[in-house]
């Protein structure tokens, strides 16, 4: 099992493998008690939004670890990835924009995740 800056550190690379675009990894943890941490990352269409939600429950099932959950998929435009410890939000830019949940959680991203820009 792994501990949640590795489980964090695995989704980053994940979703970097189907080139997910502002990966933004916010802690939670002074904020609530359901969840430790907070991947958000864009995708530029639906198809991207699945196939990186995809690509993330594969990666962190080979490492032994649960997916909750997954909601969203059928529209594609914002898929949440559940794994316990952490959430991920995969959106496409304009909902990402809208609901902007950065600002929601009422937090500036503690790590910005390495994009290799």
């Amino acid at each position: 099992m792994l501990n949640v800056k590795d489980k964090t550190a695995a989704v980053v690379a994940a979703l970097e493998d189907i080139k997910a675009m502002d990966i933004e990894v916010i802690d939670t943890r002074k904020f609530n008690s359901l969840f430790e941490a907070m991947v958000i990352a864009s995708a530029q269409s639906t198809r991207q939004t699945k196939a990186l939600a995809d690509q993330v429950e594969k990666k962190l099932k080979e490492l032994g670890e649960e997916v909750i959950g997954v909601e969203g998929g059928d529209s594609g435009e914002w898929v949440l990835v559940d794994l316990g410890d952490v959430v991920v939000h995969i959106m496409q830019p304009a909902v990402r924009a809208y609901y902007n949940l950065e600002e929601l959680w009422g937090v500036q991203p503690k790590l910005r995740a390495q994009t290799g820009k």
